[in-house]
């Protein structure tokens, strides 16, 4: 459960968005204040921008931070404002308490949480002086600690080194990441930790050093406890496992960051400390919840100190024991399954009953906060939400698909978690009800079709849900998707129809709503993955149309890109070159791709996504299409570099800061692999055929992806991650089997045969927690429907056509309109990585009667001329 998207459904019922878009609500009177005319004001994102006219700001330097808290933000902005404007000292801050609220949020980062005005002195002399009067003005004032920086005093002032200008670099792992430079001049990355730290060439000025000493004083030598691992961060403080060293009891120690982890009814981490430590006095004695040993102050920091528990999450344990995630799970195994569902879930609701016995309403149930101890016992943990029943208002804190609805309080809301648990077990997509009022009754269809479970077990969950009558409600309604032509076009129109009624060209930042990513990087709205590249793309090569008003909206962002975009062909300008020139857009499609050739490349990563392959690949296409001799040479100078750069066969590739982590299509050895093979199929037309060496660095590419996969107990082939296996497009093992599809078209080799048909097994499942392209069955669609003529795929394997019923599962009804959600399940997405577009595209690769795909895996397009290889790669074994 990725914390990081929960903010961003804040703004919107349907869609992903930025936090403060079209927000307005408590703007500081500063945000619409005109300044002197000597000054300028810019918004930049979340903040607003002032600095004098002629100020020459140093690219990089000490800045000054000043947090702040919702009740004395805007006496802080006036005196900053003043400040500033007085001395001619450029500033930014946020304009209003939504952007505050989110800076300081549970789960908002935790390098930069706690940030509401940055102040740029010009040098260190001007720096000391503003901390020293400005710290003087704001004395005694509270905020959140700054975790990035060093603070000045007991106020609510932090600084720390960092960029102040607008400078890229690629990071040792290869990520576009803002930077500073180093004396020699080069640019490395502006590190944005956790913790106060300096690039190792800056010394710390002298009146800073008292600041260092003192936020060195606090130490946990003295505490009774020994810390042995940390369990969880959030904005809000964290999660240790310790020992208590008088009795040697192991403990957890929960920590809270005051003024931090601000929840939407504005308590801090500390005021949701203080009901965990009530409600678990109050709870005292209950074996279903954790014991309380203490509570204490430690450097302005609240801990409470609970019990240990031993046990798993049931939401692991869940994972583990699925049947439809299996490819061999039989009818024994279904039953079992149900048999041991139906008593956790009986567990869990005597466990909540003997809480509210003692009138506490916990409004924090679900799947992460029910633990299972070893001999099956149920413990209820985090009570950071609880309250008592007399005084309990709406709820607070809740996970996706266990969230009441708005209206209900007090024990209700314990009740509503308790029914979305039913469903859950049987079909975790409970989700989606807040996306599509239909779902409920049609997940608990979908649930009793699958397992032996009782009828009025369904129908209780459904009725305390919807209100209505049971599981037999509205049993025609929700959507319809049906493996033939006939449903594939109207499957089609309608997905598009949803689309394009979700365009918003009068935008800047993205023109189809969809992942989070959007909003990441500069530029994320524009890409394949996650922009309107993407989108375009796939509503072209599926049949459904041109858009030329969507395709003028992309062409003027990317020919005047924001500072920072990305390069890469699924993140960046590369893949938005790729789609233009696709549209027919040759001429500014080649101006982009200038743009791309201008910049500095060569420490990208190797991989498909953002790195050293697509881009390669893309040049190659270019090079290829417009006979160009600058694509063509800078394309082998690329494949030259990740040739150089790949690594043995049986270790990890290496990047130029290490080795790389990941495996898969987008973000491992196979986007490499998938470059050479490229490159082989050019060189079969030059000289005396395909050069073999290319093949050779496509095979030691594939087996450094093939050695971190686990061939599992069914049969099947996934990417071990450690704690799972990963079957999917981007970062699975289908994505792997894709590129050894083309590489066994070329040259026989036994093992990547075996591993290309235990691949397909992992494409076989009957359940999939997501429906996207990337990480979902759409990407199963697309893999398996590869092996079939265009048109023909859902009628030759029926496995593609239950895939595609079972995206019925996923499909949501929005005006009438067909659409998917995204990644997590919280939002309805259009994007080609995680949405709609991407369903679109793997269906259309399934049923369209032309060739459907993804760029340089479509079927049936191939390069169709020549390009020489240079003797380094020709000669590299």
């Amino acid at each position: 459960m990725d914390k990081r998207y929960e903010i961003y459904c804040l703004t919107h019922p349907h869609f992903y968005d930025t936090p403060s878009h079209g927000r307005t609500r408590g703007h500081f009177r500063q945000t619409l204040r005109p300044l002197p005319s000597s000054w300028t004001r810019k918004e930049l994102g979340d903040w607003v921008v002032c600095r004098p006219a002629d100020a020459e700001l140093p690219p990089q330097g000490w800045k000054i931070h000043v947090s702040a808290c919702p009740d004395n933000a805007q006496t802080i902005l006036d005196t900053v404002w003043d400040y500033c404007l007085s001395r001619r000292i450029a500033f930014k801050f946020l304009p209003g308490m939504d952007t505050l609220f989110l800076a300081n949020a549970k789960y908002a980062h935790r390098g930069s949480s706690g940030k509401f005005v940055t102040v740029y002195p010009a040098d260190e002399a001007q720096c000391e002086r503003v901390l020293t009067e400005l710290g003087a003005l704001l004395d005694g004032r509270q905020g959140p600690y700054i975790l990035s920086d060093l603070r000045w005093g007991a106020g609510p002032l932090y600084v720390r080194y960092g960029a102040f200008a607008d400078r890229y670099c690629v990071s040792a792992g290869g990520v576009l990441e803002q930077a500073v430079a180093e004396p020699s001049g080069r640019l490395v990355p502006d590190v944005r930790g956790p913790t106060f730290r300096m690039p190792e060439w800056v010394h710390l000025p002298a009146f800073l050093e008292p600041h260092l000493a003192e936020s060195r004083r606090t130490t946990v030598t003295d505490l009774p406890y020994r810390i042995e691992k940390a369990l969880h961060f959030s904005n809000g403080g964290g999660l240790y496992a310790g020992v208590d060293t008088r009795t040697q009891e192991r403990v957890v120690l929960k920590e809270a960051r005051p003024h931090a982890g601000l929840t939407p009814d504005g308590a801090d981490a500390v005021t949701r400390l203080e009901r965990e430590r009530t409600a678990l006095a109050r709870l005292r004695g209950l074996t279903c919840v954790p014991g309380l040993r203490d509570h204490f102050e430690l450097g302005g920091h609240r801990f409470l100190v609970e019990e240990f528990i031993e046990g798993r999450a049931l939401h692991e344990v869940f994972v583990e024991k699925y049947p439809p995630a299996s490819l061999d799970a039989d009818a024994a195994a279904y039953a079992d399954y149900t048999a041991w569902a139906l008593d956790v879930h009986r567990q869990v609701e005597e466990a909540v009953a003997e809480v509210h016995e003692r009138g506490v309403v916990i409004g924090d149930v679900h799947t992460y906060n029910v633990l299972l101890r070893p001999d099956g016992r149920v413990v209820l943990i985090d009570f950071e939400g609880a309250s008592d029943v007399a005084e309990t208002g709406h709820q607070v804190l809740a996970a996706p698909g266990f969230m009441a609805p708005s209206g209900a309080t007090g024990f209700d809301i314990d009740r509503y978690a308790l029914a979305c648990l039913r469903i859950f077990l049987f079909l975790p997509l409970t989700g989606l009800i807040d996306l599509d009022g239909g779902k409920a009754g049609q997940l608990a269809r979908e649930a009793a079709r699958l397992f032996p479970v009782p009828r009025e077990f369904l129908d209780e969950a459904v009725r305390t849900l919807t209100g209505d009558g049971g599981i037999a409600a509205g049993v025609n309604d929700g959507p319809r998707l049906r493996p033939d032509r006939s449903g594939w076009l109207r499957a089609r129109t309608s997905m598009t129809d949803a689309v394009l009624a979700a365009a918003t060209p009068e935008r800047h930042d993205r023109l189809f709503p969809g992942d989070i990513e959007q909003f990441a990087d500069p530029g994320g709205g524009l890409g394949m993955a996650h922009g309107a590249a993407g989108v375009l793309y796939a509503l072209d090569v599926t049949g459904a149309g041109r858009r030329p008003d969507h395709e003028d909206w992309l062409i003027r962002h990317a020919l005047h890109p924001e500072p920072g975009t990305h390069l890469g062909f699924y993140d960046g300008l590369h893949g938005v070159a790729y789609v233009l020139k696709h549209l027919g857009h040759h001429e500014e499609a080649v101006k982009v791709l200038d743009m791309c050739l201008g910049e500095q490349w060569e420490r990208l990563a190797l991989d498909l996504k953002g790195g050293l392959s697509g881009i390669g690949l893309n040049l190659l296409h270019f090079a290829t299409a417009l006979d160009d001799a600058t694509c063509r040479d800078t394309a082998l100078h690329v494949a030259q570099a990740v040739a150089d750069r790949l690594g043995p066969a049986d270790g990890p590739p290496e990047t130029s800061g290490g080795t790389h982590p990941r495996a898969g299509l987008l973000y491992g050895s196979s986007g490499p692999a998938l470059l050479f093979l490229r490159l082989y199929e050019h060189s079969l037309r030059y000289g005396h055929g395909g050069d073999p060496a290319l093949l050779d660095l496509a095979a030691t590419a594939l087996r450094q992806d093939l050695r971190r996969c686990l061939l599992r107990a069914d049969g099947s082939m996934e990417v071990n991650e450690g704690w799972r296996t990963m079957p999917y497009l981007a970062d699975g093992s289908v994505g792997i089997g894709m590129v050894l599809d083309e590489y066994l078209a070329h040259r026989a080799d036994e093992r990547f045969a075996d591993a290309a048909e235990a691949i397909r097994r992992a494409a076989r499942a009957s359940f999939y927690i997501e429906p996207g392209l990337f990480d979902g069955v759409a990407g199963m669609i697309l893999h398996l429907s590869r092996a079939h003529p265009p048109g023909t795929a859902a009628a030759r394997d029926p496995v593609i056509a239950d895939h595609v019923r079972h995206l019925e599962r996923h499909a949501c009804v929005l005006d009438g309109r067909l659409a998917f959600p995204g990644e997590q399940l919280l939002r309805l997405s259009m994007d080609l990585a995680t949405g709609t577009a991407g369903v679109l595209l793997a269906l259309g690769a399934a049923f369209h009667s032309r060739p459907t795909g993804l760029p340089f895996l479509a079927p049936g397009l191939r390069p169709a001329h020549d390009l020489p290889v240079p003797t380094e790669i020709r000669e590299r074994r």
